[in-house]
């Protein structure tokens, strides 16, 4: 069970994650906005220019618009995209805070300039082509 819980804390806090959450809910926010504009701006006008048509609530220019709807709508979208942006700062610095809490393991092999391969890093000679290596 432990290791299933942090399987899953991995996979919540990988940034692809954290993004697709930014995106869906910006896309939300955003989706208001353009619900608004249609609604209180675009469709008050059609209903203006369409008379007896299928806009009969619509009772002239005056009250059919509705731009403080829309206003609220923008505003509220800047708030959230504010609060993520606030958020998603917050979650990267404890991301650094973490990265510079790990330290680099230290080589334990090197290359031989030789013949390139691979070897230990206490070696005086090669294994591979007897060569002598300099400290």
């Amino acid at each position: 069970m432990k290791k299933i819980l942090k399987e899953f804390k991995e996979f919540i806090s990988k940034g692809n994650v954290i993004d697709l959450a930014v995106g869906m809910i910006i896309g939300s926010a955003f989706t208001a906005i353009v619900s608004s504009l249609v609604s209180d701006i675009f469709t008050p006008i059609l209903g203006f220019l369409i008379p007896d048509g299928g806009f009969s609530a619509f009772n002239g220019i005056g009250p059919g618009f509705n731009f403080g709807n829309f206003i609220n709508a923008i505003i509220t979208f800047f708030i959230t995209a504010l609060c993520l942006f606030i958020v998603v700062k917050a979650i990267n610095a404890l991301r650094s805070i973490k990265k510079k809490e790990e330290k680099p393991a230290e080589p334990t092999t090197k290359i031989c300039p030789y013949c390139m391969s691979e070897i230990n890093i206490k070696a005086v000679k090669c294994p591979c082509c007897t060569s002598d290596l300099d400290k």
